[in-house]
């Protein structure tokens, strides 16, 4: 929940808010929140101190994730489809290189995780070095004015890569946009409110919802399931019982990456598809969880690697139809706003998780199956 509620949170009031903190200024506070939070886990020694610093890594990725979806409104479709292949990566990237450093290399957690907490410092090359100057994508050029593509291929031409030309680029877009995404000094805190709920409110059927329910399904079968999916240990391929929750988290690491990755050459324009089956998928690990009816744990490990690839289809394919077919002068907000989705259906499910897991686990004891309990 540490890990989780912050971000959503964030998520969650970015509509209201976003909008008024430059891009330059959101990588400077997102690296410093990160960089600040891993150096209080890799000191702490107490888990409230731990906890606080987990808080801080969690709203990095809240501020992010929001940022760089809404910078992806000002670059062809390949760079959402990089972003998602990028997130995809990050879980099964991460994991290795922490597992190599502390397990074959020996190397101290609290030393591994300095050095990872220079990392994020890598966002500044990334974002004022690396970062090619924005473009508005020809096919999203539909709801702009003449005016308005006149000005921002000026600016363009003029800002020959500078960093602060992103934030430049939105003060050109449509009047409508501008006056929507400015907080005069007279318009009341609640017109400012319901005007974003307002606007919010389009996105709820089409796309939020696919995406919330995808994630509870997915996280409930990774918290709350998954880690009772077990066989005696003789008829798996592992040494402890332990080893059995790491691999499934591989497997889905793996199905997520390959998935999220596969955006431009896989399609899928019906959003309902995902959750559709991967609350089937759900339904088919708690009955077996329950009653063993699968006979060994290699198909489970295909269910687990399948439950990826739905995870991370429904997640680039929502962004994609976000790009596809909101409007111009709207993307950049609808993007931060679908993004509370994933982060809300993840709260949800470690809610139910904290009380599946352990009803699960007392019926597989009551039943004769204690390896839940054992290590």
């Amino acid at each position: 929940m540490a890990d989780v509620l912050p971000s959503f949170i964030f998520k969650l009031t970015a509509p209201f808010f976003i909008h008024n903190i430059p891009y330059t200024w959101r990588i400077f506070i997102l690296v410093g929140l990160s960089f600040i939070g891993m150096l209080i886990v890799s000191f702490g020694n107490a888990v409230p101190l731990v906890i606080c610093g987990i808080t801080l890594a969690s709203a990095s990725s809240g501020l992010g994730e929001t940022t760089f979806l809404q910078l992806t409104h000002y670059y062809d479709e390949i760079s959402l489809t990089a972003w998602s292949s990028g997130t995809g990566g990050a879980g099964l990237v991460g994991s290795f290189l922490f597992m190599v450093m502390t397990t074959w290399l020996e190397v101290a957690p609290t030393t591994a995780l300095l050095i990872f907490s220079l990392v994020p410092f890598v966002f500044f090359i990334i974002y004022f070095k690396l970062l090619p100057t924005p473009q508005i994508p020809q096919h999203c050029l539909n709801g702009s004015t003449t005016d308005d593509l006149e000005g921002q291929e000026h600016l363009l031409s003029q800002n020959n890569g500078d960093e602060s030309s992103l934030d430049q680029l939105r003060t050109l877009q449509p009047e409508r946009n501008k006056s929507l995404f400015s907080n005069k000094n007279n318009e009341s805190i609640w017109l400012h409110l319901k005007m974003t709920l307002k606007r919010m409110r389009v996105y709820v059927l089409p796309y939020m919802c696919p995406l919330f329910s995808v994630y509870v399904a997915e996280y409930i079968i990774n918290q709350g399931i998954s880690p009772t999916l077990l066989f005696d240990i003789d008829e798996m391929p592992f040494h402890n019982y332990r080893d059995a929750y790491v691999t499934y988290g591989t497997l889905y690491q793996l199905g997520v990456f390959i998935s999220r990755s596969s955006g431009s050459f896989f399609r899928i324009k019906h959003l309902s598809i995902p959750p559709t089956l991967q609350t089937i998928n759900m339904i088919i690990c708690i009955l077996q969880s329950l009653f063993m009816f699968i006979p060994n744990i290699w198909i489970m490990f295909v269910l687990i690697f399948y439950e990826g690839l739905l995870g991370g289809s429904g997640y680039v394919n929502t962004y994609m139809n976000v790009t596809e077919f909101t409007q111009l002068e709207e993307r950049e907000f609808a993007m931060g706003c679908v993004s509370i989705s994933d982060s809300a259906g993840i709260v949800l499910a470690a809610t139910i998780s904290m009380f599946l897991e352990p009803a699960l686990c007392q019926y597989q004891v009551g039943d004769g199956r204690p390896y839940c309990t054992l290590h």
